[in-house]
């Protein structure tokens, strides 16, 4: 039987949310290479940081692998939307692997940010955090003049060579005010440091955080629908704490709901990472319905109209099928 609940429930969804366009491509990409090659198509790591889509790929024939030499020579290998470096591209051309690059177009635009300012022989403080595959990806294309700066701790321990020729790149899935703080700590000790010419942040990662803030301020409560290895989904849990909810869980799906997180709440914001497709948003939607939270507002105060095209490698095979 269903607790009793008042009747003054209510749920703010957040939009954007979900899919961002380079994530859509990189699942894209793998589901047309199944289709044009058949089964099995191999894929280095997780195609987007997402359990659900994993799954339901795998499912579909795709192999998920943890490194290149794991796939057997002449398959099909499909690259990561987080990007790889240099050396996987080579050891995939020397296994004489077909490569399907889904590499989004933004962590690409970073990747040519590190080779141009490290041809020009610049120190690159790459923010970001360490172990995540983006990072290992950008780091690779000039690892000698790279290093990673992984949050405000790490800003004393920078050197470089030369203060004048010094410049910060990051991740596209940080916290977008974590960022601005530690680029102006960073300031502090290297005034001459250049910004980099574009903004590293995706654009999706900036209008989910800012669709977050505006719920959490209206919100005991934010549910993020993303997996735990998700960053994109990590940072609008806490830009939630940040801007005013009482409390902010991440959950891979509906089933990881507690009903006490519920008890004496009488708004809800909900969202969801770049790599959550919007199927596990409306089972937690129907989960908090059934709790009385029956009257949901949709809140977009940024509007999203990205698209990128498949990978080339893939537009090039289905146009001569």
């Amino acid at each position: 039987m269903e607790p009793q609940t008042p009747t003054s429930r209510r749920v703010l969804v957040a939009k954007p949310r979900g899919y961002c366009a380079g994530v859509d491509r990189a699942v894209v990409a793998v589901e047309k290479a199944l289709e044009q090659y058949g089964a099995p198509v191999y894929v280095r790591k997780q195609i987007v940081h997402n359990t659900h889509v994993v799954k339901t790929l795998e499912a579909r024939g795709a192999v998920f692998v943890d490194e290149t030499e794991e796939v057997p020579e002449g398959e099909i290998v499909v690259f990561s939307a987080h990007g790889v470096s240099p050396a996987v591209h080579e050891e995939a051309r020397q296994r004489g692997l077909r490569t399907i690059d889904a590499t989004c177009p933004l962590v690409t635009k970073v990747h040519n940010e590190a080779k141009r300012f490290a041809a020009q022989d610049y120190d690159i403080l790459l923010i970001g955090h360490e172990g995540h595959e983006e990072v290992e990806g950008t780091s690779g294309e000039a690892p000698e003049h790279i290093q990673l700066v992984d949050g405000l701790d790490a800003v004393g321990k920078v050197e470089v060579k030369d203060p004048s020729k010094l410049v910060w790149l990051s991740q596209t899935t940080l916290s977008v005010d974590e960022t601005t703080e530690t680029v102006a700590r960073l300031k502090e000790r290297f005034p001459t440091l250049i910004d980099p010419p574009s903004d590293d942040i995706c654009y999706a990662t900036q209008n989910r955080q800012v669709a977050v803030k505006e719920i959490a301020a209206e919100s005991e409560l934010v549910i993020v629908v993303g997996s735990d290895n998700s960053s994109n989904s990590k940072r609008l849990v806490e830009v939630a704490k940040d801007y005013g909810a009482q409390a902010s869980y991440l959950v891979d799906n509906a089933d990881f709901i507690r009903d006490e997180w519920l008890d004496g709440v009488t708004t809800v914001g909900v969202t969801s990472g770049a790599s959550v497709p919007e199927e596990l948003v409306a089972e937690v939607l129907a989960r908090l319905a059934r709790h009385g939270f029956g009257d949901v507002t949709e809140v977009e105060p940024v509007e999203e109209r990205m698209r990128f095209a498949l990978p080339h490698e893939l537009r090039k095979d289905l146009r001569a099928s």
